[in-house]
Order: C-alpha cells, then sequence, then structure tokens
C-alpha cells in the first residue's frame, strides 16, 4: 500500500505571521486564499467574497490554475480554479503536486471522498483539542490500490461535474424560494 508521499509532492504555505506588510504602492498585492475560495472551486462557482490582501516584497507562496491545494483546517482538497490565480496560500494550506502516476481530479475525489482516507484522518484527530490536520498525517496517509490513469481521470470527472451540479441545483432552489417569498409577502399585503 502506498503513501500519498509516494505519488505527491508538497509544498507548504507562506507563514502568515512571517509576510512583512509594506505600505508601498509598488509593492506587490497579494490576495489570501481562504476556506470560501477552496469550497468555490471545489463546485466551480464564483460568490462575492472580499479576501484579505497584503502588499509584500517578501518571497510568497502564490498558486496557479489547475493546482492541487489541501486544507489543512478543514481536511478538503480542491483544483484552483483561473480566477484564484496568483493568490497566496498559508501555512493552514499545503499544495499538492501529483506525479504521472495519479490524475489530480481523482486525487482530490480521493482526500475528500474515501473512506480508508477519513478514517485515517479521524484516528489522527482523535484526542486533540485543535481540529487541524498536520503536514506529517497527511504525507503518511495509506492510498487505497488506484485503477488505470484513464479510469481515474472518468472517475475526477464524473465527481467534479456532480459537485457542480449539485451547487447549480441549490442555486436554483435559492433563489426559486426567494422568488415564493416576496411573492408571499405581496399577497399577504392585501
Amino acid at each position: 500500500m502506498l503513501n500519498l508521499s509516494d505519488v505527491v509532492e508538497f509544498i507548504s504555505g507562506s507563514p502568515q505571521f512571517r509576510i512583512t506588510e509594506v505600505f508601498d504602492a509598488n509593492a506587490p498585492l497579494y490576495t489570501y486564499y481562504g476556506q470560501p475560495d477552496l469550497a468555490d472551486d471545489l463546485v466551480g462557482m464564483k460568490t462575492n467574497t472580499d479576501n484579505k490582501q497584503v502588499r509584500t516584497y517578501d518571497k510568497v507562496n502564490t498558486l496557479y490554475t489547475d493546482d492541487v491545494i489541501f486544507s489543512l483546517i478543514s481536511g478538503d482538497s480542491t483544483i484552483v480554479s483561473k480566477e484564484r490565480e496568483g493568490y497566496l496560500y498559508t501555512q493552514n494550506y499545503v499544495k499538492l503536486i501529483p506525479n504521472e502516476n495519479i490524475d489530480p481530479m481523482y486525487l482530490v475525489y480521493l482526500l475528500n471522498e474515501n473512506q480508508l482516507i477519513k478514517k485515517q484522518f479521524l484516528m489522527g484527530l482523535q484526542g486533540s483539542q485543535v481540529l487541524k490536520y498536520t503536514l506529517k498525517q497527511v504525507k503518511e496517509l495509506k492510498l487505497p490500490d488506484c485503477p488505470s490513469i484513464e479510469k481515474q481521470k472518468k472517475i475526477g470527472e464524473l465527481y467534479f461535474n456532480q459537485l457542480r451540479l449539485q451547487a447549480l441545483r441549490t442555486r436554483v432552489a435559492r433563489f426559486e424560494t426567494t422568488i415564493l417569498l416576496a411573492k408571499l409577502k405581496e399577497a399577504s399585503k392585501t
């Protein structure tokens, strides 16, 4: 059985407390990647969130389109969208660079949905007061046997398509409820 570290390279995020903020308008401006961004990237949607930004001359770790990112806070992973290219990611996140034996979308599916992996995460959290995963825990995850790369690609695509479809249905239901409530409010005035 392979460990995640056998098929993935890890790049930790920039320690936020070490970033020296400057107030020089010529300094590079970075937007922080956060949990709402991860949630949006997972379902392929964009919601309007006000992300924290920082100007700094420090060398910081940033994201690129199609990077796989893992949250040490939530234990969720996703693939970074084009809209979030260049975002700065902090020590609460780890960039995962899969080798040619594992498809990025399939990797996200495994980390988010596989029962063997979920069980390993739960065992690692037992007795812990702070629900935060460690890089060591993530690196040592035991992976189930993976199907062929072609099958991985299909599974990964289906997974992301299903999440997007589910999110769109939820959004439609919210809009319908909002419209219905507005009509009921109007009808109750007469």
